[in-house]
């Protein structure tokens, strides 16, 4: 392939990075797009999402450990409903700095660097919990792997959507994203079978096992093209394509011809996070800020405290409390799979504004019946987490769709940095209702949570099923 230059815009060139006239560089990168969006989806590929899956089973998995090790650790340090809840918000506050900070650095460095770092950090901090000796120290360790394994799946969400071509991009993705509701279960199953025999820290060894695996296969991965195009390396982003294609060809697959489309010179220009409340893109960050804090809010305030509710409500055994949290997560999987399945023919907007809606229904209904036995909120609190499951773990997918390559890991990360907040706020807010109110006092403060967002679904949200990146976000 021929890199076109502009005129005198050639300034030096170092490790093929060739900076390019705007209209040059635009027309580069559209031919580049155009074969992207052509390939079949191939083994690299596959491997790519399976790499990139382990290490997000380890983020999912270390976000609910604690969970599911906190009915013990309330016995060994007799903590308080306060303590609890802010020792589990504390790893989702560091996951809002994480968000921030390294979508940002990817933005600057690439996908592949940070990726790297924020693995290296979750996995050093999860060593660090294992040595916890109070609830202050736990806090402490859970906010510093929050900021790592904040970082790392907005990063990792922009980085494999950047690969994808639209009509195979939401199935594809969310078949990755699946991992994310395994890694729950997988902490539930764990927390049932080793806490009870080998105590807390079993959940926090286990926990890094998939991190041992997913630190040397990353150098099977390359760096994203579109990243690279997007910094004027259009030598670099040819290579990877190039390669890409080759083993499609090699396999046998179809390669159709590419259909290049010009693409508006802004795609490949610079930009800063300001951009983010500029033009199309203000209403889109203010829509997913509000999407990702309603429906984490709501999820993980309940998921996280669920295991302990049913001990310390409803005086269950240990295990049977640690059962029962796992069975939610269980039919969480199951939920997401189906959405990954359909969520490319019914689409996210119609999707999301559903889910809202119904999962009020099952919440609505724990208040008017009281919450008053364990059985009604196993059930019903399942089916209400069970829906809003399919909004939670598809919104990196609709993030990414909403921003152009120069923003997307940026504006993912500062999205999914209110999934963070929200994650903070809905197990300090279920600690102090339980506390002072009541238990079915929480599921009523939910179900106006989710009524929010399902106004904010249907007033702001954009459909973005079946749309090349950079069609949707010039």
């Amino acid at each position: 392939m021929t890199t076109l230059v502009a005129g005198n815009s050639v300034r030096g060139l170092a490790n093929d990075d060739v900076v390019v006239g705007s209209a040059a560089h635009a027309a580069s990168n559209a031919e580049l797009v155009a074969r992207l969006e052509r390939l079949p989806v191939t083994r690299r590929l596959l491997l790519i999402r399976v790499i990139i899956g382990i290490a997000t089973f380890f983020d999912a998995y270390t976000v609910l450990c604690i969970a599911f090790a906190m009915p013990s650790l309330v016995s060994e340090w007799k903590l308080t409903p306060a303590e609890v809840g802010f020792i589990i918000s504390a790893g989702y506050v560091g996951q809002l700095f994480g968000a921030v900070i390294f979508g940002s650095l990817a933005e600057k460095f690439g996908r592949l660097k940070v990726l790297f770092f924020t693995i290296v950090l979750f996995v050093s901090m999860d060593i660090a919990c294992l040595f916890a000796w109070s609830g202050m120290s736990m806090l402490v360790f859970r906010f510093f792997q929050g900021v790592g394994t904040g970082g790392e799946v907005p990063v990792a969400s922009a980085y494999i959507n950047e690969f994808i071509g639209a009509h195979k991009r939401g199935r594809f993705f969310l078949l990755y994203e699946v991992i994310f509701p395994i890694g729950l279960m997988f902490a539930g199953m764990a927390g049932y079978f080793l806490v009870p025999v080998y105590g807390w820290k079993a959940m926090f060894i286990v926990g890094l096992v998939p991190s041992i695996l997913a630190l040397p296969l990353r150098w099977f991965m390359p760096e994203s093209p579109r990243w690279l195009a997007s910094k004027g390396r259009i030598a670099q982003a040819n290579a990877v394509v190039k390669m890409l294609e080759n083993d499609a060809t090699k396999h046998g697959l179809h390669l159709p011809e590419p259909v290049v489309r010009p693409l508006d010179p802004k795609a490949t220009a610079k930009s800063d996070w300001r951009e983010l409340f500029k033009g199309i893109y203000l209403k889109r960050t203010f829509t997913i800020w509000g999407l990702w804090f309603c429906a984490y809010m709501v999820n993980n305030g309940l998921i996280t405290w669920l295991p302990t509710l049913y001990k310390s409500v409803f005086k269950l055994p240990l295990q049977t409390a640690l059962a029962y949290g796992w069975i939610t997560s269980g039919v969480g999987v199951i939920a997401s799979i189906i959405c990954a399945l359909l969520i490319d023919k019914v689409g996210r907007k119609p999707w999301y504004a559903g889910a809202f809606i119904l999962a009020m229904v099952p919440l609505i209904s724990l208040t008017t019946l009281g919450a008053t036995s364990a059985i009604q909120v196993v059930v019903l609190a399942t089916i209400a987490y069970a829906i809003l499951q399919t909004v939670t773990f598809s919104l990196y997918l609709y993030s990414s769709e909403l921003y152009p390559t120069r923003l997307r890991a940026l504006g993912t990360g500062f999205g999914s940095a209110w999934l963070r907040a929200g994650s903070a706020t809905g197990p300090i807010l279920v600690g102090w209702i339980v506390g002072d109110l009541g238990i079915r006092y929480v599921f009523s403060a939910f179900a106006a949570v989710a009524l929010i967002g399902g106004l904010v679904t249907v007033l702001l949200a954009i459909e973005t099923k079946g749309k090349v990146l950079e069609e949707l976000s010039p």
